[in-house]
C-alpha cells in the first residue's frame, strides 16, 4: 500500500507520521511524507491589495518565515522516518496544500494521513480546511489524525451494508493484522450500525442481521467482536459509542448506497470526522 503522510511540521503532522509507523499493516507501506510550502495562502481575499494597504513588506517577511519552516520540517520528518525505523522518502513542494495532497495521492488503494490542525491560528484554520477538502475529494483512504498515536487496542467500525461499508471492512480484513501486537490481545473491533429512529422492529433488526455478518468475517478473520446497533442520528450514534467504549480509532466508508444515501452517508462520515475526539479512517 502507498502511504502518503502531510505534514506542517506541527505536532499533528508527525502525530500522522507516528500513527502510520504504528498501524499493523498486514504489508509493509509504500511511505512519502509530504510537505507543500503554500506562500500564496497569505495573499487570501482579505489581503489581495498588499501595495495598497502597506503590507507588502510583512508579506514578504512571512514568506521567509514559511520558507524557513518548510525547511526545518523536511528536516525533522527525515529525522522522524529515521527514529522510527520507517522505510520512506521526504518531498517538499510548493503550491496550494490541499490540491497538491491530492495530486500525489495514489489513485487506488493508497492512504493519506494527516493531522486536523496545524501550527497556529492561521495554520489550524488552513489546515482545518485542507483535512476536509482531502476527505471530501481524496482518490483514495484517508486516516485523520485527531491525538498523539497509542496501541490500537479498540476499533470501531461503522457499517450501513453499502458497498462503501464492504470496502472499510475489507480495509480492516486485507491491510491491518488482527494479532500483529507482540504481547498483546488481538484488536477489538466494535462493529455498530446507527439508523435514524423509526418505530418499525423491521429496521433494528435488518440493522442486526447487517452487523452480524460483518461481525463473523471479522471473528474468522481474527478480531474480538463487539456487536452494536443503535437508533437515532448515525452520526451522533456512532460518536456516542465511541465514547463510551473508548475506542483509539474510527473507520467508515465514504459513502452510501444511493444518491440519497450518498448524501447522507457522506454528511455523517464528514460530521465524524470534524466532531470526533479519536483519529478517524474514511475509507475508499
Amino acid at each position: 500500500m502507498k502511504v502518503l503522510i502531510a505534514t506542517d511540521g506541527s505536532k499533528y503532522g508527525k502525530w500522522a507520521t507516528e500513527w502510520v509507523a504504528r498501524l499493523p499493516f498486514a504489508d509493509t507501506p509504500d511511505v512519502t511524507v509530504l510537505h507543500v510550502t503554500d506562500v500564496e495562502a497569505l495573499r487570501a481575499p482579505f489581503m489581495f491589495q498588499p501595495m495598497v494597504i502597506g503590507n507588502e513588506p510583512f508579506i514578504q517577511q512571512e514568506i521567509k518565515r514559511i520558507e524557513a519552516r518548510g525547511k526545518s520540517a523536511v528536516a525533522e520528518a527525515r529525522a522522524q522516518l529515521a527514529s522510527l525505523n520507517m522505510k520512506g522518502k521526504v518531498r517538499s513542494e510548493r503550491g496550494s496544500v490541499g490540491r497538491t495532497i491530492l495530486e500525489r495521492a495514489a489513485k487506488r488503494d493508497g492512504l493519506i494521513a494527516l493531522g486536523s490542525r496545524g501550527l497556529n491560528a492561521l495554520d489550524r484554520f488552513l489546515l482545518g480546511s485542507v483535512s476536509t477538502q482531502v476527505t471530501l475529494h481524496a482518490p483514495c483512504s484517508v486516516l485523520i489524525v485527531k491525538e498523539s498515536p497509542r496501541p490500537l487496542s479498540r476499533i470501531l467500525f461503522a457499517t450501513d451494508g453499502s458497498k462503501e461499508s464492504d470496502k472499510a471492512l475489507r480495509f480492516l480484513l486485507n491491510h491491518l493484522q488482527p494479532d500483529a501486537r507482540e504481547g498483546l490481545e488481538p484488536i477489538d473491533v466494535v462493529v455498530t450500525h446507527a439508523m435514524p429512529f423509526l418505530n418499525y422492529p423491521e429496521l433494528k433488526e435488518a440493522g442486526g442481521r447487517v452487523v452480524e455478518t460483518c461481525a463473523n468475517k471479522l471473528i474468522k478473520a481474527g478480531y474480538v467482536v463487539d456487536e452494536v446497533v443503535r437508533l437515532g442520528k448515525p452520526a451522533e450514534e456512532i460518536l456516542k459509542v465511541a465514547s463510551k467504549k473508548k475506542v483509539d480509532l474510527i473507520v467508515t466508508g465514504a459513502k452510501g448506497m444511493g444518491a440519497v444515501a450518498r448524501f447522507l452517508l457522506g454528511s455523517i462520515s464528514t460530521r465524524v470526522v470534524q466532531h470526533s475526539s479519536c483519529s478517524v479512517l474514511v475509507v475508499r
